[in-house]
């Protein structure tokens, strides 16, 4: 398991460190990869009945060639680690409990 919180707060503060501003809502964007659709579907399932707004998966090319299925999950959410956090931990989990692969998150430079 990668050290999620480490990960987002190097994001967090690279952000503000690059001018982003503090004080408005980021649309964070959690993703989601698997190679087996009905794993990832549940997974977009299990996001949707927690209340999060699920995009639509696709079909990912990868570096070499192969493909995988993915979709994001967006939050709109300060650009605060802990607040981020708490959705990385219950995402996290839903990827865990279906099989998939939680991929991290990003976010844009907002000035």
């Amino acid at each position: 398991m990668e050290n999620w919180r480490e990960i987002s707060e190097e994001i967090v503060e690279s952000l503000l460190e690059d001018g982003s501003d503090p004080e408005k809502l980021y649309e964070v964007e959690h993703h989601f990869v698997c190679e087996d659709f009905d794993k990832l579907e549940s997974a977009a399932l299990a996001a949707f009945k927690l209340g999060y707004d699920v995009e639509e998966p696709a079909e990912l090319e990868l570096e070499d060639g192969g493909k995988v299925w993915g979709f994001d999950v967006v939050v709109e959410i300060e650009l605060d680690t802990d607040a981020i956090m708490e959705d990385v931990i219950k995402l996290e989990k839903i990827a865990n409990d279906t099989g998939v692969e939680y991929d991290g998150w990003g976010t844009y430079f907002q000035e």
